[in-house]
Protein backbone atom coordinates (compact mmCIF):
# COMPACT_ATOMS: atom_id res chain seq x y z
CA UNK A 1 0.00 0.00 0.00
CA UNK A 2 1.21 3.54 -0.79
CA UNK A 3 0.31 6.82 0.83
CA UNK A 4 -0.76 9.92 -1.07
CA UNK A 5 -0.89 13.32 0.57
CA UNK A 6 -3.25 15.87 -0.94
CA UNK A 7 -3.28 19.58 -0.34
CA UNK A 8 -6.36 21.51 -1.35
CA UNK A 9 -8.40 24.57 -0.46
CA UNK A 10 -11.09 23.23 1.84
CA UNK A 11 -13.22 26.27 1.04
CA UNK A 12 -13.29 25.30 -2.66
CA UNK A 13 -16.50 23.39 -3.34
CA UNK A 14 -15.15 21.78 -6.51
CA UNK A 15 -12.09 20.46 -4.70
CA UNK A 16 -14.27 19.01 -1.94
CA UNK A 17 -16.56 17.32 -4.48
CA UNK A 18 -13.63 15.81 -6.38
CA UNK A 19 -12.12 14.50 -3.14
CA UNK A 20 -15.46 13.01 -2.14
CA UNK A 21 -15.72 11.37 -5.56
CA UNK A 22 -12.27 9.81 -5.18
CA UNK A 23 -13.11 8.46 -1.75
CA UNK A 24 -16.49 7.15 -2.89
CA UNK A 25 -14.87 4.85 -5.48
CA UNK A 26 -13.55 2.65 -2.70
CA UNK A 27 -10.10 2.65 -4.27
CA UNK A 28 -8.85 5.21 -1.75
CA UNK A 29 -9.30 5.49 1.99
CA UNK A 30 -8.86 8.49 4.22
CA UNK A 31 -6.26 7.84 6.89
CA UNK A 32 -6.92 8.98 10.43
CA UNK A 33 -4.91 11.84 11.81
CA UNK A 34 -1.76 10.30 13.27
CA UNK A 35 -0.65 13.43 15.11
CA UNK A 36 0.21 12.37 18.65
CA UNK A 37 -1.80 14.03 21.40
CA UNK A 38 0.48 15.44 24.11
CA UNK A 39 -0.02 14.15 27.63
CA UNK A 40 -0.85 16.61 30.40
CA UNK A 41 2.70 16.17 31.73
CA UNK A 42 4.18 17.07 28.31
CA UNK A 43 1.93 20.14 28.13
CA UNK A 44 3.06 21.23 31.60
CA UNK A 45 6.74 20.72 30.68
CA UNK A 46 6.29 22.74 27.48
CA UNK A 47 4.63 25.60 29.39
CA UNK A 48 7.52 25.64 31.88
CA UNK A 49 10.08 25.73 29.04
CA UNK A 50 8.28 28.63 27.38
CA UNK A 51 7.99 30.50 30.68
CA UNK A 52 11.71 30.00 31.42
CA UNK A 53 12.65 31.10 27.90
CA UNK A 54 10.55 34.26 28.11
CA UNK A 55 11.97 35.08 31.53
CA UNK A 56 15.52 34.77 30.19
CA UNK A 57 14.66 36.87 27.16
CA UNK A 58 13.25 39.63 29.36
CA UNK A 59 16.41 39.68 31.50
CA UNK A 60 18.70 39.88 28.47
CA UNK A 61 16.57 42.52 26.79
CA UNK A 62 16.44 44.68 29.91
CA UNK A 63 20.24 44.57 30.22
CA UNK A 64 20.65 45.52 26.54
CA UNK A 65 18.19 48.41 26.86
CA UNK A 66 19.90 49.64 30.02
CA UNK A 67 23.26 49.78 28.24
CA UNK A 68 21.98 51.73 25.27
CA UNK A 69 19.58 54.15 26.93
Amino acid sequence: MCTITLSYDQNNALARRKLAALLSTGLFIQALDTTPVPTPQEVQEHRKEVKDFLYGSKILASKAFARHL
